[in-house]
C-alpha cells in the first residue's frame, strides 16, 4: 500500500522530524524564517520547503510585515493531532499504573512491613 504524500494532511506532514522541530519552535510566538534557520541550524531552502508543506496543510499561518514573512502555528489545525495522541497517552498512563502496582505488590512480598521489622529489631536488642 502506497504511503500518502507528506503534503496531503497534517498527520503525514508532522511525520517529518524537522517539521515537528519547526512547529515546536513556532509554538510560543510568531517568527521570521531567518530565526528558524539560525536557531534550528537548517538551511534556508529546507526551512522554506518545510514551512510551505506546513502552511499547505494548515498547521502554520504566514503574514507579511514589510519584506519579511512571519510564521506562527495554527492551534486549531494542531488540535486533531493532540486529540489523537491523547488516546495513546491514556493507554500508556494505564500501562505505567499497572507496572507501578505490580512493582509495589512485589516490594511488599519481598520486604516485610517496616513497623513489624522495627519491633522485631528492638526486641532482639533487649536480649
Amino acid at each position: 500500500m502506497a504511503r500518502a504524500a507528506t503534503t496531503s494532511d497534517a498527520f503525514n506532514a508532522v511525520a517529518e522530524p524537522r517539521r515537528r522541530e519547526i512547529l515546536n519552535f513556532l509554538a510560543l510566538r510568531e517568527r521570521p524564517v531567518g530565526d528558524i534557520v539560525a536557531t534550528l541550524a537548517l538551511g534556508q531552502p529546507s526551512v522554506s520547503k518545510h514551512l510551505r508543506v506546513l502552511r499547505n496543510v494548515g498547521l502554520v499561518h504566514v503574514r507579511r510585515e514589510g519584506r519579511r514573512k512571519l510564521y506562527r502555528t495554527n492551534a486549531g489545525a494542531i488540535r486533531p493531532l493532540h486529540e489523537w495522541t491523547r488516546t495513546f497517552e491514556r493507554y500508556w498512563q494505564q500501562q505505567l499504573n499497572r507496572i507501578k502496582e505490580r512493582a509495589e505488590a512485589k516490594m511488599k512480598k519481598v520486604r516485610p512491613d517496616s513497623t513489624s521489622r522495627r519491633n522485631h529489631d528492638s526486641d532482639s536488642t533487649k536480649h
